[in-house]
């Protein structure tokens, strides 16, 4: 785990939290090209009752605007949690090239958990695919969050 993705992971946990403070479940992503942030994003599926509005499809959108390209080659995807399907999809028709992730989704994962949609060959992009960077970190604030959210804590 380099410094680098830690740097970055962070800043896609700064966004989780943006999403605690607003009662989403706290997933935050940021996508980062040539050691700058292009676009942010974390759940907003509540606020705007919109099933897609997941941290990595708000960030994805943000980073084609400010690129104005759809392309977002040489682009790495940091995100708290695994991308779900919908997700995964986005990522391979965005053509990113990398994805870290923290916490692993034992419900909906697929870059690696139930299934991996980012490197699957017959598709016509593959990303590479790191996983558990601050998973401890990213873990605990999700568990937190639905303990709270369950009257549990």
């Amino acid at each position: 785990m380099s410094d680098e993705d830690q740097f970055y992971m962070r800043e896609a946990i700064a966004e989780a939290r943006i999403a605690e403070e607003i009662r989403e479940v706290p997933i935050g992503a940021v996508i980062v090209r040539h050691g700058e942030i292009i676009g942010r994003g974390h759940n907003l599926r509540e606020t705007l009752n919109d099933p897609t509005a997941h941290a990595e499809m708000i960030a994805i959108k943000k980073a084609s605007e400010r690129l104005n390209a759809w392309r977002l080659l040489d682009c790495t995807l940091y995100v708290t949690l695994e991308p779900c399907p919908m997700c995964a999809g986005a990522i391979v028709q965005a053509r990113i090239g990398r994805v870290v992730y923290a916490a692993s989704d034992k419900k909906a994962g697929c870059a690696g958990t139930l299934m991996n949609l980012l490197q699957e060959e017959r598709f016509n992009h593959m990303a590479i695919v790191e996983a558990g960077v601050l998973q401890e970190e990213c873990a605990s604030m999700l568990t937190r969050f639905f303990r709270r959210l369950r009257g549990k804590l």
